[in-house]
């Protein structure tokens, strides 16, 4: 009698779970592989090293700047202030800089003001009950103001890039700027917490069922606090890295991060967790959408076609994650 050296083998169905299981979780990043090598293909300009620095440093900033967004999404809650509290840190940090004051002391500065506009947005959530969408409008609104005022209509140009500049120029290899490395280790953290720590199995419920999820203890309402809090100030430390970055505050540069930041948590929320944003998603998505952007500019494709694929992009997820959602309530009501 022959005896197998291979242990049992897997039943059928459980192959194919299985095999399903890893396609959901690693679709985008194959399709961002295979995207890369056909584009290089035309344009093999994409893999220069100082082609790949700029779209790494880019993605970095991007990050930081959805991280928190992540979250409050992946919790069924949303923040469009998000790009402006941005913008109004890249002003508020440019303005006290050119007032003298060292990058330390602008750059805490930058980040508590996206923090208290953050626990603003979280607690009329929270503890007012108004539609999140309503008062993150109104709260953008506000900073672009702001923001706007900072520099009376115009740019803030910043002799001294500082210390973050370094963090932004200086590349390993000659191509992975320096800022890739602590930007990695801050989502693996993020990972981590919301997919091995309870707050992240909260914020997954509360999207489900936030009534349930009330009704067995756990408080909600400093969660969606703490979530509105974190996302304002990841997007304000992304709007002092734009400041470093550019060596100067421009007011209106949170425009043009909207469409983008809802686009790369969509996206990203249609890996791993289908139709639940989370940290690994979003982070493939940014870099994902980063290649497109590169590679739709080497190519020579005008504005207009790529925003057209993003606006694509951005339906697709919408629709990936709503269709998950309403499945999900059929089965609970089957239940």
């Amino acid at each position: 009698m022959s005896m197998s050296l291979s242990g049992p083998a897997q039943p059928a169905p459980q192959r194919k779970r299985s095999f399903a299981r890893i396609i959901t979780n690693l679709w985008l990043l194959a399709a961002l592989v295979a995207m890369t090598l056909a584009i290089s293909q035309q344009r093999p300009q994409l893999l220069d090293p100082g082609n790949i620095a700029t779209v790494l440093r880019s993605f970095s900033i991007m990050v930081i700047m959805v991280l928190g967004l992540t979250w409050v999404i992946a919790s069924g809650k949303i923040d469009v202030s998000f790009m402006q509290v941005a913008a109004l840190a890249n002003m508020t940090c440019a303005a006290l800089l050119q007032q003298g004051w060292g990058w330390g002391a602008a750059i805490a500065a930058a980040i508590a003001l996206g923090l208290v506009v953050g626990l603003v947005n979280g607690g009329l959530v929270a503890r007012m009950k108004l539609p999140p969408l309503i008062v993150t409008i109104a709260t953008a609104g506000m900073c672009a103001s702001a923001a706007a005022a900072l520099g009376k209509g115009t740019v803030i140009r910043i002799a001294d890039p500082g210390p973050l500049r370094g963090l932004l120029e200086t590349t390993l290899f000659g191509a992975v700027p320096v800022i890739v490395l602590p930007v990695l280790g801050l989502c693996l953290l993020a990972w981590y917490a919301q997919e091995r720590l309870a707050m992240g199995r909260y914020i997954y419920a509360m999207a489900q069922n936030e009534a349930a999820v009330v009704a067995v203890g756990v408080p909600v309402g400093r969660i969606v606090v703490l979530l509105f809090a974190l996302s304002g100030a990841s997007a304000a430390l992304a709007g002092v890295l734009l400041a470093a970055n550019l060596s100067s505050g421009q007011p209106t540069i949170g425009g043009a991060y909207l469409i983008n930041g809802l686009t790369v948590v969509l996206l990203g929320g249609m890996m791993v967790h289908v139709g639940k944003p989370n940290i690994l998603g979003s982070v493939t998505a940014t870099l994902f959408l980063g290649v497109l952007f590169s590679g739709a500019a080497l190519l020579g494709l005008p504005d207009y076609q790529r925003q057209i694929i993003q606006g694509a992009l951005l339906l697709t997820g919408l629709a990936v994650a709503t269709g998950a959602a309403r499945m999900h309530a059929h089965r609970r009501k089957g239940n």
